[in-house]
């Protein structure tokens, strides 16, 4: 049973790389199994729903991965909260040279079903949650925590595709700037 969840996590995990540089459309089952070496027929096997099966399995492995992460920044002071999840990114974006986003965001642009982007929603529901309430025990009013993790959400996303079309940190480096500026206010 260790072996499937092996070949099922590994293609899981091939998949997320290639959804994150290739987006939804052009993520092939082939690339897919090139990269992990995986047979034609575990495909099948482990997702007898095809591709949307596969892509699902994607969104849910990497929502509860980066979501894990996120909640282990919870009990610091907000500017650290803040650091902390840029980093996140950051070193994602770092690690593919500039060349791959999040793949929640990938599918969210190319969900061609209502069930995709539900699962799309959950997750950047669920991110935003958890930096809210990390915000929010360092100090924050409710409010002001659930509006600054939104912002922090979406400027990051955005930060994260101007990198890519720059296939540079600069624009990902100055949008953090000016987010840690922020946060530093809060202190304050």
């Amino acid at each position: 049973a260790d072996m499937r969840g092996n070949v099922r996590r590994k293609m899981v995990e091939g998949a997320t790389q290639v959804l994150r540089r290739r987006g939804l459309h052009a993520t092939a089952f082939s690339e897919v199994l090139a990269l992990t070496g995986a047979s034609r027929g575990s495909i099948y096997h482990h997702f007898p729903g095809g591709k949307a099966e596969l892509i699902e399995a994607v969104l849910e492995d990497f929502t509860t991965l980066l979501d894990d992460q996120l909640q282990a920044l919870h009990g610091q002071p907000a500017e650290a909260v803040v650091q902390g999840a840029l980093a996140l990114w950051r070193g994602m974006l770092l690690r593919d040279d500039c060349e791959s986003g999040c793949p929640v965001v990938a599918v969210t642009v190319a969900a061609d079903s209502s069930r995709l982007l539900q699962d799309c929603r959950q997750a950047f529901a669920q991110w935003t949650g958890t930096l809210a309430a990390a915000l929010k025990a360092a100090g924050l009013p409710p409010a002001q925590a659930a509006s600054f993790a939104t912002l922090l959400m979406a400027a990051v996303q955005g930060a994260i595709l101007l990198s890519r079309a720059a296939g540079d940190m600069a624009p990902f480096d100055t949008v953090a700037e000016q987010l840690q500026q922020q946060a530093a206010q809060f202190a304050a």
